[in-house]
C-alpha cells in the first residue's frame, strides 16, 4: 500500500465494556501502524455511511449478534485495507494493556486480502481443511491459511500476537473455501465471513478454556485427527562427527513431542525430535533431528 493513501480503523465493541474501550483507544489515537502515520479512527456508530453500506464491507452488526463468547472476539478492529493486519496489533499491544489493564482480544480483518478465521458452519458441506505442521492449513493440497505468531519479552512475561488467517473469497494465490465448496454442492451455498469468524470465537473460548484447565492432552486427539503428517515419511539431516559430513536418513512421523516438535520413529528404531533448520519457508525441507532418550 502506498504511503499517501489514508488508513482508517473502525472500532467496535458488543458491549458497553468493550464500547468504552473503543471509545478510550480513539480519544488516545493509540493504533500505530509502522512508516504509516496517516491512520484515521472511527467508532462503529460515527463511521462514514459509504464506507460501511460498500458491498465487500465487514458487516460488523451481523458479526456481533453471532457472536456468544464472554471473552474473545467482542472487542473489533476493522479495516478496509491494511498493509498488515499483525502490525498494527504487535506495535500497539503495551498501549493496549495501558489503557484498559489488561490487552484486549483483537480482531482485524482485511478485506482485500479475502481472509477470515476458520470456522465450521451448519448447514454447509463439509470442507476437509487440515494442519500442515507448524502453522499452515490446507485444503485439497493447496493452502488456504495459515497462523502467524511473534511474541516480546519484558517483565518476566512473554507477550504473544497471534494471528489467524483462512482465504475465504479470495481464489488467488490458490484456491478459497467457496471455490471449493461450489463443486461439492449443487446448491448455492456461500461462507459468510462474519459467520465464521464469529463461529470461530465461539467455538475457540470453548477449547481455549479446556487447555488452560486440562493442557494439550485432552486436544491431542482432534488435532492429529486433522493433521495431514499420521506415518508421513521424511527426510531428515544429520552431521555425521567421524566422517564430518551431513547424512540423511529417512523417519516415519510419530506425532508431537511435548515441546511442540515432530517426533519420529527411524528406521533403526530409535525415536528422534525433528527441528526444522531455520534456513527454508518449508519446515520440511531440511529437518534435522535430535535423538530423544
Amino acid at each position: 500500500m502506498e504511503s499517501h493513501q489514508p488508513c482508517v480503523l473502525v472500532l467496535s465493541g458488543k458491549s458497553s465494556v468493550e464500547k468504552e474501550l473503543a471509545v478510550s483507544l480513539k480519544n488516545s489515537n493509540t493504533l500505530k501502524l509502522p512508516d504509516h502515520p496517516d491512520v484515521s479512527l472511527f467508532l462503529h456508530s460515527e463511521a462514514q455511511k459509504p464506507l460501511l453500506a460498500d458491498a465487500a464491507a465487514f458487516k460488523i452488526d451481523s458479526y456481533m449478534n453471532s457472536l456468544s463468547t464472554t471473552r474473545f472476539g467482542r472487542f473489533l478492529v476493522w479495516s478496509p485495507r491494511l498493509p498488515s493486519t499483525h502490525d498494527v496489533v504487535s506495535q500497539s499491544f503495551e498501549e493496549c494493556v495501558g489503557i484498559s489493564g489488561r490487552l484486549p482480544v483483537v480482531f482485524f480483518y482485511d478485506t482485500d486480502g479475502g481472509w477470515a478465521s476458520c470456522a465450521t458452519c451448519a448447514g454447509i458441506p463439509r470442507l476437509d481443511v487440515r494442519i500442515k505442521w507448524p502453522n499452515d492449513l490446507y485444503l485439497n493440497g493447496l493452502k488456504v491459511g495459515g497462523i502467524l505468531c511473534t511474541s516480546t519479552y519484558r517483565s518476566k512475561k512473554f507477550n504473544v500476537c497471534s494471528g489467524i488467517g483462512l482465504n475465504v473469497d479470495n481464489t488467488k494465490p490458490s484456491t478459497c473455501l467457496n471455490a471449493v465448496l461450489q463443486k461439492l454442492t449443487s446448491v448455492a451455498h456461500q461462507l459468510q465471513r462474519e459467520d465464521i469468524i464469529a463461529a470461530f470465537f465461539n467455538k475457540f473460548e470453548k477449547l481455549f478454556d479446556l487447555f488452560i484447565s486440562q493442557g494439550f492432552q485432552p486436544l491431542e486427539e482432534l488435532y492429529y485427527n486433522t493433521w495431514l503428517h499420521n506415518g508421513q515419511r521424511v527426510i531428515v539431516q544429520h552431521k555425521d562427527e567421524d566422517q564430518d559430513e551431513v547424512v540423511e536418513n529417512v523417519v516415519t512421523i510419530q506425532g508431537l513431542t511435548s515441546s511442540g516438535f515432530l517426533q519420529a520413529l527411524g528406521d533403526d528404531g530409535q525415536m528422534y525430535e525433528l527441528h526444522p533448520d531455520g534456513n527454508s519457508f518449508d519446515f520440511f525441507k531440511g529437518l534435522v533431528r535430535r535423538k530423544l532418550a
